[in-house]
């Protein structure tokens, strides 16, 4: 079964092609981030314990309330990272998972969870399978969707990028009232290291996904931001791959979760986060170098270098 399913992936990674008749429409407005201090954006940095909800609210509480971004009867998009289906880190875990999700619904949210896997994994709802995740969305009462599984469910986001004129994203994802993105924290062979920006990613229908990376990958992954801004960022940290990724890689145990509103904030964090340890990876001394941060500090996707305020509690 594992070399058929190898084979599927192949087939869908070779030759998945994005619809050619959808709705063309403008990017979402950006909606103000409610988390700032004198001005910078917020990122907190909480050591997480074995209470997961306990120390989850805390990252949230040390930027405000969750009401700040989420009001009761929001229709929310939660996006996960489940590009394999390898254990966490590669992997949202589903401890993690069910304990935002839990607490937006606690906070009146009507929660979906979308995701579309990558390269050779796919179909998606084969990893979600494999990963238990239909069986979490079940007993949760919430919907599930693996987007490529929606042929009719995408629009075509016009971005006027330096490498993006558009991308093709899941209407379900556009409509909804707000985005909750939940990043796992790791370097990647390709793309250096994947984190709030990169989370995006999972969003490009994947018929697009392979010209990708033709070249100017991690500019391009910045690009899909365009589309829209998350309202809420939470990356559990608690594990992290400081080389390899973003499947298989080496693990380091940080034990922190992150929050924020904002992607390249809480990205220079977490890179930051990932050079306090060894790793054989790509990663820049300087995160503002990196290209994925520099491309989204261009194009106007976050704070501007060095201008952000971190929040701590260990």
């Amino acid at each position: 079964m594992a070399g058929f399913d190898k084979v599927v992936g192949l087939c869908h990674f070779l030759f998945d092609r994005a619809p050619q008749r959808v709705p063309v429409v403008a990017p979402k407005p950006r909606r103000a981030n409610p988390w700032r201090r004198n001005g910078p954006p917020l990122v907190s940095k909480v050591k997480a314990g074995d209470d997961l909800r306990r120390s989850i609210g805390r990252a949230i509480s040390l930027l405000g309330a969750l009401g700040d971004v989420i009001s009761r009867g929001d229709r929310v998009m939660v996006k996960p990272n489940f590009n394999s289906p390898d254990p966490f880190p590669a992997s949202t875990d589903l401890a993690f998972l069910r304990t935002v999700v839990q607490m937006l619904l606690d906070a009146g949210a009507r929660v979906a969870i979308g995701e579309s896997s990558g390269g050779v994994w796919r179909p998606s709802r084969n990893v979600l399978k494999k990963l238990g995740v239909y069986e979490l969305a079940r007993s949760l009462g919430v919907e599930l969707i693996a987007f490529e599984d929606r042929p009719r469910d995408w629009v075509r986001i016009n971005v006027d990028g330096d490498y993006l004129r558009s991308v093709t994203m899941p209407r379900s994802a556009y409509e909804a009232d707000k985005l909750v993105y939940l990043p796992c924290l790791k370097t990647h062979q390709l793309a250096r290291y994947s984190g709030a920006l990169k989370l995006a990613f999972g969003f490009a229908h994947p018929g697009e996904r392979r010209g990708f990376h033709t070249g100017h990958l991690e500019e391009k992954l910045a690009e899909v931001n365009l589309c829209w801004f998350p309202d809420l960022i939470i990356m559990d940290g608690r594990k992290a791959f400081v080389s390899g990724g973003p499947d298989k890689g080496d693990v380091v145990t940080p034990g922190l979760l992150l929050a924020s509103a904002d992607a390249v904030a809480i990205d220079v964090e977490a890179v930051k986060t990932l050079l306090s340890f060894s790793g054989n990876n790509r990663l820049l001394p300087d995160p503002w170098q990196m290209p994925q941060i520099a491309a989204a500090v261009k194009h106007g996707l976050g704070c501007d270098t060095q201008s952000y305020t971190v929040v701590e509690s260990f």
